[in-house]
This record gives structure tokens, sequence and C-alpha cells, in this order.
């Protein structure tokens, strides 16, 4: 394919001018060279390698944190407050007194009106009341503690999760974190050095968390049964928590030069 361009030039033959058309053939490819454009070689990014480690790490679970409170039953809401108000101070005092015991706190404070169905009309029958306090404890000292405790004056227990501590955990992130990296590491230089394929570099670098499991949590169905059950000779085994991390790679790779 060509394209013509018309142009014309002046001939002097004696007096007269005569314009006389000329042809010129111009080339398809010159004539699209002023439009043409580079267009970069991105093959290389392609060459990439996407690799996924997993790290874990066991820790002992050190940690108790316990959930007990008072609930109290009344005719009047001045006597269920007086008695609730007691007993909570007597577990209270009970649990400062434990050097052992930890992050003391109260949780949650309610009074609430009982209902009774009289003359085809709901009438208010008497109150209730609860004050629940969470603390942390070791695990080998909780039956022992629960049991003073029930005998004080409360009531119930509304849980018992046995983790490893803060500072644990946070340490064996990081291990978790360095192990994955590690195993994605290994994975791409297996992977490639098998296919024989030279690694130039690591592009991007994913950490997909690294957060222990939920915390295990101590049946204690009995003991909201039967505030008077024996607790102090219930042996407690915490067991070990795992830590998990994830770390994903992205590795660009070059083939291997030959000789």
């Amino acid at each position: 394919m060509a394209y013509y361009c018309l142009t014309s030039f002046k001939l002097n033959s004696g007096k007269t001018l005569k314009w006389l058309p000329a042809f010129c053939l111009v080339g398809l490819v010159g004539c699209q060279a002023a439009q043409s454009q580079v267009t970069p070689n991105t093959t290389f990014q392609s060459q990439t390698l996407v690799v996924s480690g997993r790290g874990t790490v066991d820790i002992p679970r050190t940690t108790a944190k316990v959930s007990l409170g008072v609930e109290v039953q009344g005719e009047t809401s001045a006597l269920v407050q007086q008695e609730l108000a007691k007993r909570s101070l007597a577990v209270v005092n009970l649990l400062k007194a434990h050097s052992d015991v930890t992050k003391l706190e109260t949780t949650s404070i309610s009074l609430n009106p009982r209902y009774s169905q009289k003359g085809g009309k709901q009438v208010i029958s008497g109150y209730s009341a609860t004050n629940i306090v969470r603390f942390q404890i070791a695990p080998e000292k909780i039956g022992t503690l629960l049991d003073e405790a029930v005998k004080t004056g409360a009531t119930r227990v509304d849980g018992v999760t046995l983790v490893a501590s803060d500072e644990a955990i946070a340490a064996a992130q990081k291990e978790a974190i360095d192990a994955a990296s590690k195993d994605a590491r290994s994975q791409a230089d297996a992977a490639l050095g098998a296919l024989e394929l030279k690694q130039r570099e690591i592009v991007s670098i994913q950490i997909n968390g690294a957060r222990p499991p939920m915390p295990v949590a101590m049946p204690l169905s009995s003991l909201a049964q039967n505030s008077t059950a024996d607790l102090a000779s219930t042996p407690v085994v915490a067991g070990e928590q795992r830590i998990e991390a994830f770390v994903t790679l992205q590795v660009r790779y070059q083939p291997t030069e030959r000789n």
C-alpha cells in the first residue's frame, strides 16, 4: 500500500508559463513514522512467583481470666440492694486479699424487677440484682479461690478462660512471623531451583495475621447449679496455646545463565 501526494511545479516554455501536476510517492512507513510509539517491554513484569509460608509457635497458658459475681433476689428493691452490697463487698475484699489476683474490675451491676401473673395481670413480685467482677489469676489456683469466693457470698461464675500472658503472645507472634517468612523463602528457593530459574528480588511481602485462637473456656455448669460445690481439689491443666502466622512473598525471577 502507498500514499500519493499531489504537488506542482512551473516550467518556463518560451513566454508561456505552464503549471504541470507532479506526483510523489510516499511510502506507508514514512507517513506513519511521526505517529509511531515505542511499546515498553513488560515481559519481565510477569515473571514472578507467589509463595505463602506458615509459622506456628506453641506457648503455655499461664493466665486464667475469671468472671464471677453475686446474684440476690428479694421482695423490695431496697432489701435486695442492701444484701447485694453486703455480699459483693465480702467477695471483693476476699479477692483483694489475694496477692495473686490481678486486673480486678467490676464489669456489671444490675437491678431488675421480677414479674408474675395475678388476676390476669402482670405484676411485680420482687426484684433481682447482680454484681459481676472480673480478674486474672494463675490457672493452678482457680479451684481454691473459687471455693473461697462461693463460701464468702459469690453465687455465680460466668466463665473462666485460659490464655497465655500478653507478653508471651506478643513474643510468639514475632516468632511465628519469622518462621513463616523463612518457610515462604525456602519454598521459593526450592521451586526456582527445580525449574533452573534465578531469583532476582522480592517485590512484595504480605503478612496475613499472627493471631492466637480463641481462648479455652472451662465448663462450669455444675458450679452454677450448686454453689456449695467443692472446687478446691479440682485439678486444672492449662495446656498450650498455638500462635499461627502466614507470610506471602512475590518473587521476581529470571532464567539461569548457561555456559
